[in-house]
């Protein structure tokens, strides 16, 4: 038995304590910034444009020479030294300080008629316009974008730092399983490893940077030396030398005689959360091994993708200085959810139109349940289940 079930609420406010924001950068080329998260301000250090530039075709004039101008008695000025011809983007003459479009000038031999007058800097862009000297341009903690980086690049950057992505270290424990790149096929009684794979993806997708370790036996002994292996810096291959901000331990999470991982994390430095109140996902666990936080994630792949979403999730984009905000989308249910009191319940429906079908909400091994949902709707722990007809906000499925 569980000694003591967490709240979700409680277990989430544990792991965000463990994973403050990564104040570690690095420096990258402008082409590989889109996604990271500026750690510095960005102040112009230039006037954009550099100089008044033509903001249309047509003729660079002076605005006072223009006064009067109209259809019925257009004003004339001479070609090349009162009226310059230019094109949209070119620097405007000095003396000049405004802009005559096409359709309001007609060329002859030696002058222009002008047949609309204008005031100063009509058509024209000044210099420091878009931008001034010394302006900060993008503060820290942005979320860096195409456009941002190619007005990095407007004002003659080229490289741009920005805070790190979080370490996680992925391990996978299971006697009974079989690796997705070994040449063996599972035999009677054994799985393919998928867990691994489930998560490191995501922890890509959410800013991280996933290291997947192999398959660790159903042995305590083995289990603690591979967390020993990744506090001290080696999170896996090619990874030596890096330590991990975050470890997920899958596998092995209840309280079964070869459920050894939250031991394994409880004898290396302290089992703050295990079992929780939410289903699926009762078996998670919460840690510290030494001094860097554990997540322990169930064996059952729902389950393990409920804690993903609940725990992980938040504390990545916490520590990589990102939005947590979910799509939702507003539906109706098209079937009654069925929930456990007490207990916080992730349904699983498919989106159909404005309807939300019920999948399933039970059988935490039941991947393709996810595979074919859409989204999740969270049932309240106070909460006895929903009825077909209500409204409800629908968790996408990323």
């Amino acid at each position: 038995m569980f000694k003591e079930l967490s709240g979700a609420r409680e277990a989430l406010d544990c792991i965000l304590q463990l994973c403050p924001p990564l104040s570690r950068t690095e420096e990258l080329p402008l082409a590989k910034g889109a996604g990271r998260v500026l750690a510095e301000d960005i102040c112009s250090p230039v006037d954009l444009p550099s100089f008044n530039r033509a903001a249309m075709d047509g003729f660079a004039v002076r605005a006072a020479d223009t006064r009067g101008a109209s259809l019925t008695a257009p004003v004339y000025l001479d070609l090349g030294r009162e009226a310059i011809p230019v094109r949209t983007g070119m620097e405007v003459p000095a003396g000049m300080d405004a802009v005559v479009m096409m359709e309001d000038a007609v060329r002859r031999e030696r002058e222009v008629e002008i047949m609309a007058p204008l005031y100063p800097w009509r058509n024209v862009s000044r210099v420091g316009e878009d931008i001034s000297r010394n302006q900060t341009v993008l503060a820290a903690g942005r979320r860096l974008r195409p456009p941002d980086l190619a007005l990095m690049a407007a004002l003659g950057w080229r490289d741009v730092r920005v805070y790190d992505r979080p370490r996680v270290a992925i391990i996978p424990t299971g006697s009974e399983l079989v690796s997705l790149d070994g040449p063996e096929s599972p035999g009677p009684g054994q799985a393919y490893e998928i867990n691994g794979l489930m998560a490191s993806l995501y922890v890509q997708q959410w800013g991280g940077r996933p290291a997947r370790r192999g398959i660790v036996p159903d042995e305590k002994e083995l289990i603690k030396e591979t967390i020993r292996e990744t506090i001290r810096g080696t999170m896996g291959p090619g990874q030596a030398g890096r330590e991990a901000d975050l470890i997920l331990l899958i596998g092995g999470t209840s309280v079964g005689e070869k459920d050894y991982a939250p031991r394994a994390v409880s004898e290396m430095g302290r089992l703050l959360v295990h079992g929780l109140r939410i289903t699926p996902g009762k078996p998670t666990a919460i840690g510290l091994a030494g001094e860097t936080p554990v997540v322990c994630l169930p064996g059952y792949p729902v389950a393990a993708l409920a804690a993903l979403y609940l725990l992980v999730r938040p504390a990545l984009k916490k520590m990589a200085r990102l939005d947590d905000r979910l799509k939702t989308v507003s539906a109706t249910l098209a079937g009654k959810i069925v929930s456990r009191p007490g207990y916080l319940t992730l349904a699983r429906v498919s989106l159909k139109g404005d309807l939300a079908e019920p999948i399933m909400t039970s059988g935490a091994g039941r991947l393709s349940s996810v595979a074919r949902a859409e989204g999740i709707v969270v049932v309240p722990e106070e909460s006895e289940g929903m009825e077909a007809g209500e409204r409800v906000e629908v968790m996408l499925i990323e």
